[in-house]
């Protein structure tokens, strides 16, 4: 079922964050970012628990106000480094990655410029790093990919404790 919910960031106004998980399709759009359009390729098999409804490469497509972005997913498994999310856009590189169990961590060329939190439902909240030079469409790519993939991830020691536990009756 798809779903709009408005995010009101600090440095750019109100954004329009659109869900669709069922046909796989995301969009952010506001009066002073650029639009964003991540689309799940038709005909792909889908993941629930994955917002967009999957991580594998070449699956999706990106456009970044028209231009075409490169996205790159990580598969996902033990670390929170393997839940990572890169795209190339303009000469940037862009890096949404877990630091903690509910957040990630958005770099753009290797730089800390600000954090997200998304529990995969449309909602997004960004805080910036207090003196990093943010541009719209760093916010844009930063609002879509948490979204689009959700943030945060345990930690490999959480893992490891979580099927231990499994394992005693």
């Amino acid at each position: 079922m798809p779903v709009e919910t408005l995010a009101q960031d600090d440095l750019f106004g109100e954004l329009s964050v659109w869900l669709n998980p069922e046909k796989g399709e995301l969009a952010i759009e506001g009066r002073a970012v650029p639009e964003i359009v991540l689309r799940r390729v038709a005909g792909t098999r889908t993941e629930e628990h994955i917002p967009i409804g999957t991580r594998k490469r070449g699956r999706l497509t990106l456009d970044v106000d028209g231009q075409e972005a490169v996205v790159r997913p990580a598969k996902g498994r033990l670390t929170r480094r393997s839940y990572r999310v890169d795209v190339r856009h303009a000469g940037h590189t862009y890096r949404l990655v877990p630091d903690s169990v509910a957040g990630s961590r958005l770099l753009k060329d290797r730089k800390h410029i600000g954090d997200f939190t998304s529990e995969g439902d449309g909602h997004v909240l960004a805080e910036w790093k207090e003196g990093a030079r943010v541009e719209a469409t760093d916010a844009a790519l930063g609002y879509a990919l948490a979204a689009a993939f959700g943030t945060g991830a345990l930690a490999m020691w959480a893992h490891a404790l979580e099927a231990i536990s499994d394992l005693i009756p």
